[in-house]
């Protein structure tokens, strides 16, 4: 598979076959495989915490919020919740620089899990104190993220983002997620040189 098309494969899942579970040595190694990519001022700010155990992914589930533009989706139900979830928490003494860590880490975990043949989600909808206490996060670092992952249990398709339509992600009558994307020339603002 190609970047390309590996990229294109990485989707935001909310839904999974929740029965198809994962080990802990799955979640280390997107793990081990985010650690290796870069740092601002190579800072390394990044912590996690990971989990394939049922009763502590239930009780994670409890503090995220799933897809904001879908009004009437609480999130998915028993049977298509996540099988694993990576926690991300940032150093707080280098809370300026984390976020840029965060982004290049996360999109990491999603490509290696796609090329596992799982997907995910992240997640920044988080009751971050409760969630927390419920971990028993140490202290010196705040949560910044929560990836959920699992085998996807949906479809998603990638449609053309008409000029100034709208970029709302949706669901059809097939349960089938559509997500707009602006297409090159849209976001390519200025050209210099010769092809």
């Amino acid at each position: 598979m190609t970047l390309r098309e590996l990229v294109s494969r990485t989707r935001s899942f909310r839904r999974f076959y929740e029965n198809h579970l994962l080990s802990l040595t799955t979640l280390e190694d997107l793990v081990d495989t985010a650690r290796l990519t870069a740092s601002a001022a190579n800072l390394q700010p990044l912590r996690y915490m990971i989990s394939v155990d049922p009763q502590i992914n239930a009780q994670i589930f409890t503090h995220l919020a799933w897809a904001a533009y879908l009004k009437d989706w609480d999130g998915p139900q028993e049977g298509e919740r996540p099988a694993g979830y990576i926690v991300v928490l940032g150093d707080a003494r280098h809370s300026k620089t984390s976020a840029w860590d965060l982004g290049i880490a996360a999109q990491t975990i999603l490509l290696g899990a796609t090329e596992m043949g799982l997907g995910g989600c992240m997640i920044c909808s988080i009751k971050k104190d409760a969630l927390a206490t419920c971990l028993d996060s140490p202290p010196g670092f705040d949560i910044l993220m929560v990836i959920a992952l699992g085998r996807p249990k949906e479809k998603i398709v990638l449609e053309r983002l008409m000029e100034e339509g709208n970029i709302q992600y949706w669901r059809d009558d097939k349960g089938v997620h559509h997500v707009p994307k602006r297409d090159l020339d849209s976001i390519l603002l200025r050209r210099f040189g010769d092809r």
